[in-house]
């Protein structure tokens, strides 16, 4: 048997470790963030991405609480060239991006799964206090709530957490995937600044080290070229890509970006909602036409819903208007 001594000194480890992580997570945001190479500029999308953003009333800057002054993350990438053509509005801003930062999460689950750890099919035990939704992000689904003591399926977990938005089957697969693992592949990624910090849930549960560590960010760039590599099949690699891609197709949100689409375009989304912030971040095609949009706002849904769609049916036109 284990002594009590030699448990004390593996717990100091596992803590010292936690806390290394955790600094060198605090430390990266501060990290410049650069723009791929594989990403072309051209001065011209960019200004007309701005003069949208200005038409719309997003060019402002906002007051946000304890965050502080804060502003848009705005990047469109233009797939309908033989290189892909990226525009950006302050899209390497770092913010909050509410459950758009699940995406991180599925993406390591899958990594995972993709490296034969486990199987979709394994069954995993809900537990508290991780069972933190009381009522459905999409009033709709018919899928009940989940409640400590469930028993379901990671593949189960992974289509609540991307398709409802669940904040319960979140903090669930967080667990199975660890923070450590999520962060190391973020960071291989280089989307330095958009590690995944917290849980969905109060401080007062986090783990030791993450119950003072800061919120979760990422920026408009680190999401979009999430995007991409979903769209290149790069994202680890294709199994993982289609797999994230046929997820955020089932999306059941389409009360942000989705409401400035024609009903015949598909879009590939993961949408996020909390306080002030309003975030949608996806893919966009009709067969003819396909690019990739990720905006995050610190403004409220009520209040910037409108402005959403106007602004996505604008960069639609202009997109088609280049293509």
């Amino acid at each position: 048997m284990t002594s009590k001594k030699t448990e004390h000194y593996f717990f100091r480890i596992k803590y010292l470790l936690t806390f290394t992580i955790i600094f060198c997570i605090q430390s990266a945001t501060d990290a410049q963030i650069k723009i791929p190479s594989y990403f072309i500029q051209k001065k011209s999308f960019t200004n007309s991405l701005q003069k949208i953003v200005h038409e719309v009333g997003l060019d402002s800057i906002w007051d946000a609480g304890e965050d502080g002054k804060e502003q848009i993350s705005f990047a469109v990438i233009d797939l309908n060239n033989k290189k892909p053509i990226l525009g950006c509005v302050n899209c390497t801003n770092l913010i909050y991006p509410a459950s758009v930062y699940k995406m991180y999460v599925a993406m390591e689950i899958l990594k995972q799964v993709s490296n034969g750890d486990f199987s979709l099919s394994k069954l995993y035990i809900v537990k508290s206090p991780n069972d933190v939704d009381r009522e459905k992000e999409i009033s709709y689904d018919p899928r009940p709530l989940l409640k400590s003591g469930d028993t379901v399926t990671i593949n189960y977990l992974l289509d609540l957490m991307i398709t409802r938005s669940d904040n319960s089957a979140a903090n669930c697969l967080i667990d199975v995937a660890t923070r450590d693992s999520i962060n190391k592949t973020i960071q291989q990624m280089g989307w330095y600044g958009s590690e995944v910090t917290r849980k969905f849930l109060s401080r007062k549960f986090e783990d030791p080290g993450y119950d003072t560590i800061r919120g979760t960010e990422t920026s408009a760039l680190h999401a979009a070229d999430f995007m991409y590599k979903i769209y290149t099949n790069t994202l680890i690699n294709p199994w993982v890509s289609m797999q994230m891609k046929a997820l955020l197709g089932r999306q059941l949100d389409t009360t942000k970006l989705s409401l400035g689409l024609p009903h015949y375009v598909m879009y590939y989304h993961k949408t996020g909602w909390w306080g002030i912030y309003t975030n949608d971040v996806g893919i966009v095609t009709d067969g003819k036409i396909k690019y990739i949009i990720a905006l995050f706002t610190p403004v409220t849904e009520e209040k910037v819903t409108p402005r959403l769609k106007k602004l996505s049916m604008m960069v639609y036109d202009l997109i088609n208007s280049i293509k």
